[in-house]
């Protein structure tokens, strides 16, 4: 049945909700720029990130074996000694070399030197952070630390590079401050392809969001002709 007065067949128009502000529903969400965070830029982010550390599984291992194994021959020695037997053979004749030989005799002077560089190797493994090859990005949050691998930057470069009209063929070579550009160029003037090439180049790196961007260097030149 219809209401008197309304045709039948009619529609009603359904009140909306947010048309204004006495009207706008408590429960519905807020779309204000306020209550949102702003997305992280390249050109955001710490730039002074570090370079990550490797943890030096292998030359820790050995050095500890041959520590653990020389004290411990060392004190069964030691400990033979006090309990009425002859000291190791090794032993004695070590202690015998060591009171006969002077200090300027070779075999002193290189097991010193020998000594001396595998210390000073060892202080440089715990000096250094290592793992050259991987490429520290921007920090955009404080607990997300993220790298790059150099083959990988390296080949995003290349594929950017062969984009570039013009461009035959690109050698990259991708270093911890420097990335080094070799393409070949079979028509347009070089110079033409050398600026496109430095614009998509520098794009591409600032894209790769790196704590240290690498320095370019751009070479382009002729392919060598076949025969």
């Amino acid at each position: 049945m219809t209401e008197p007065g309304e045709p039948t067949g009619s529609t009603q128009r359904m009140p909306t909700v947010g048309q204004s502000d006495g009207d706008a529903s408590p429960h519905a969400p807020s779309t204000s720029a306020d209550a949102r965070e702003p997305v992280p830029t390249l050109e955001q982010g710490d730039s002074t990130a570090s370079r990550f550390w490797s943890a030096r599984r292998v030359p820790a291992a050995l050095l500890a074996l041959v520590l653990l194994g020389g004290a411990g021959l060392l004190l069964y020695d030691i400990a033979a000694v006090r309990a009425d037997h002859p000291a190791m053979q090794w032993r004695r004749s070590l202690a015998d070399g060591l009171a006969e030989r002077r200090l300027d005799d070779v075999a002193v002077l290189v097991g010193a030197g020998v000594a001396a560089l595998i210390g000073l190797w060892l202080i440089l493994l715990a000096l250094t952070p290592g793992l050259r090859d991987l490429l520290p990005m921007r920090r955009d949050r404080a607990d997300v630390r993220a790298g790059l691998d150099r083959t990988a930057a390296a080949l995003v470069l290349r594929d950017r590079s062969v984009e570039v009209s013009g461009v035959q063929s690109v050698r990259v070579s991708m270093g911890r401050r420097k990335a080094k550009v070799r393409a070949f160029s079979h028509f347009r003037e070089l110079d033409d392809v050398r600026t496109d090439l430095d614009a998509v180049l520098e794009k591409a790196v600032r894209e790769l969001g790196l704590a240290k961007p690498p320095a370019l260097s751009v070479q382009v030149h002729r392919p060598a002709k076949k025969g």
